[in-house]
């Protein structure tokens, strides 16, 4: 051997040494864990969810990060760390159930690893990542496909080799403050109420002018056609219109500081919600936990908090109105049905009719759920056979909207299986990629709907399965869910946002997709908390669902509103956008870097447009590309959250600063001027 390999060998095992010297190992648990975000609990500090050792395929692991899908973890590394490893699984605490995830390592924005789709029971997967030079790593866990319940995903012996440990850390990518854009409504009269609103012939007739400003206020309308009558003191309009027809109204709101007057047209056809429903839904709240009497507080506060005035219609009750297949709770259990097949509401909900009359007497609507299955997701009494009756039973108590949810259904799709729905899970997805199959039952309940002697807004929950988008309309769908559920996490809400514009050519008047919910305020049934959403997270996620056009559904507890969050769903000029009467979805028409400009058109001729900022940066730049986004000639530009008017530019040469925070929103309006 010669003496210059000799040596060559010598220096090769001095870098070795030195390298073993210097590096360092960091486990993921000695981080700050609390800044993740997940789907639902608290992160994991070495153990799971569900507080136990974590376990995968029966495999014990003493160090990790235990968490759930829709999850994600931001590790600042400033180019220190060297290697990140791990092996990852699904907890096995949720046996019974059929769980699916995938992990994923993004560094600095950039996909690195990823285990493909895991179920209970696989393996542990060892994962093993070079880091030289990146500055954060994301740790995320998606949901496999099949939504996110039961995701329990563990982390296991997560650790970091790096030069130096000091400089490791958690972070999270926007400030936790929050802050109020939104001005306070003026005390003069403003009537807020959308522009246009459908409803079929003999329906029975109910819209409320929706209008801020100092009490008393007196409301007049010209122009009403026979049929209908207006309070004056309330501004509800009721009745019935046995023609069709189109007929425009003048409505007017006074009080001590002025006037105000807005056109509405109503359109009495074959078509409704002819504007995105917007209310409320108990399930990310109270889910199993809701009663008669929640749902009255429910609806006392909407009128409390004034969201009534600006346009907030219904009080939608979701699951476990029904009587349970198994609860041990003895005001779930009970006959599900009487002898003629008519569904019977469970000991918390004993007068439904009375329910029904309380909330329309307060100028609000009022809806309910099921499934086409048997069961509906948690386990109560579907509608599976009794299709008729419970449509006729809903009109009769009063009923204003209906969410039918795929659930079980996918059990049954051949059939009740030995006509035995004691043997049939509550959650199944087969079937719903075979457009005739997921077509049928909501076919059938959509007939049954139709024929009631009331409008009832027809919610489609399937989940976007064989692209309900492009079919929702045919069987008498008012909305559909386009997506698996929400949770308020960034990784949920800005997945399901930039998955939307597939969609959007199908959305119109009486049709609308729909993201899911809104996860702002306090939700999180069995462990209610703040939204996880960070402040400039949530003015991004209200911004983006007004631009969809998506139904607006409040998912938390009404009773604990706080400043906040009011302010957030209180900006009428926000909210103008998504009940714009035009019925168009906006749609991504420009993207540099992790920025997205989604632009949507306005019945008057202006443009909504939402800068948005998907990145863990700040961006700062001078936008001119005015004319990619379909905008010519001299226009007027107001930022809508602030409601002030921001500049004056011509779109072929001027320029507009944008500065927008990390996943966070600028949303202006564009009209042009002459």
């Amino acid at each position: 051997m010669t003496n210059r390999i000799i040596a060559g060998i010598i220096v090769f095992m001095g870098v070795i040494s030195s390298y073993r010297s210097t590096a360092q190992t960091v486990w993921l648990d000695q981080l700050d864990l609390s800044v993740a975000t997940q789907g639902y609990g608290v992160p994991g500090k070495n153990r799971s969810v569900d507080n136990k050792t974590l376990t995968i395929a029966g495999q014990k692991f003493e160090r990790g990060f235990g968490t759930h899908a829709e999850s994600s973890l931001i590790v600042l590394l400033k180019g220190k760390a060297r290697s990140f490893s791990a092996k990852v699984g699904m907890d096995d605490e949720v046996r019974g159930h059929d769980p699916a995830v995938e992990f994923v390592i993004l560094g600095d924005g950039k996909k690195m690893w990823s285990s493909g789709i895991m179920h209970l029971g696989d393996s542990a997967r060892p994962c093993h990542v070079v880091l030289d030079g990146i500055q954060k790593m994301e740790l995320v866990v998606t949901d496999g496909g099949n939504g996110n319940y039961y995701d329990h995903a563990d982390w296991a012996e997560a650790k970091f080799e790096t030069t130096d440990a000091a400089i490791l850390s958690t972070f999270s990518p926007v400030p936790a403050n929050p802050y109020v854009l939104t001005p306070k409504a003026p005390a003069g009269p403003r009537i807020n109420s959308a522009t246009v609103f459908g409803v079929r012939p003999g329906s029975p007739f109910q819209f409320r002018i929706a209008a801020t400003g100092e009490r008393p206020m007196v409301f007049s309308a010209t122009g009403l056609p026979s049929g209908l009558t207006l309070d004056i003191q309330t501004g509800v309009i009721t009745g019935k219109l046995e023609t069709a027809g189109t007929f425009n109204v003048k409505l007017k709101a006074s009080n001590a500081k002025g006037a105000a007057e807005k056109t509405l047209r109503i359109i009495c056809g074959d078509k409704i919600a002819l504007t995105p429903p917007m209310g409320w839904n108990s399930w990310n709240c109270f889910a199993g936990e809701v009663s008669a009497d929640k749902v009255k507080r429910a609806a006392d506060a909407m009128v409390k908090m004034d969201l009534i005035n600006h346009g907030w219609t219904y009080i939608n009750i979701d699951d476990f109105w029904q009587n349970h297949r198994d609860s041990k709770d003895e005001s779930l259990r009970g006959k599900f049905r009487d002898d003629a097949g008519n569904i019977i509401p469970n000991a918390r909900f004993n007068d439904m009719k009375g329910l029904a009359d309380y909330v329309h007497g307060l100028g609000l609507k009022i809806g309910l759920y099921s499934s086409p299955g048997p069961w509906t997701c948690g386990g109560c009494a579907g509608s599976y056979g009794y299709e008729k009756q419970d449509a006729e039973s809903y009109a009769k108590w009063g009923f204003d909207y209906l969410k039918y949810d795929w659930c079980s259904y996918g059990n049954v799709i051949n059939g009740l299986p030995g006509n035995d729905a004691s043997k049939v899970s509550s959650l199944s997805y087969k079937g719903g990629n075979e457009l005739a199959t997921a077509k049928a039952p909501f076919t059938l309940m959509g007939k049954y709907l139709q024929q009631q002697p009331r409008d009832i807004v027809f919610s489609l929950c399937q989940y976007g399965m064989s692209d309900v988008w492009k079919w929702g309309d045919s069987v008498g769908g008012s909305c559909w869910r386009t997506t698996n559920d929400i949770t308020d996490t960034w990784a949920s809400m800005s997945g399901i946002a930039l998955a939307q514009d597939k969609a959007a050519p199908y959305a119109k008047p009486g049709n609308w997709n729909d993201p899911d919910m809104l996860v702002l305020g306090t939700v999180g049934w069995g462990n209610p908390h703040q939204s996880k959403l960070r402040p400039d997270e949530q003015y991004l996620h209200f911004s983006l669902w007004s631009l969809f056009t998506a139904p607006l559904l409040i998912g938390c507890d009404m009773e604990k509103l706080d400043d906040f969050t009011l302010n957030l769903l209180t900006n009428d000029e926000v909210i103008a956008v998504n009940q714009d009467a035009l019925g168009k979805q906006a749609t991504c028409q420009f993207k540099k870097g992790d920025m997205r400009v989604y632009v949507k058109e306005l019945e008057d001729g202006g443009h909504a447009v939402g800068f948005c900022n998907f990145g863990l940066e700040p961006v700062d730049m001078s936008f001119s590309d005015f004319q990619q986004l379909g905008l010519k000639g001299k226009l007027k530009v107001r930022d809508l959250w602030r409601q002030k008017d921001i500049a004056k530019l011509d779109a072929q040469k001027g320029r507009l600063p944008i500065n927008v925070p990390a996943h966070g929103v600028l949303l202006v309006k564009f009209v042009s001027v002459k």
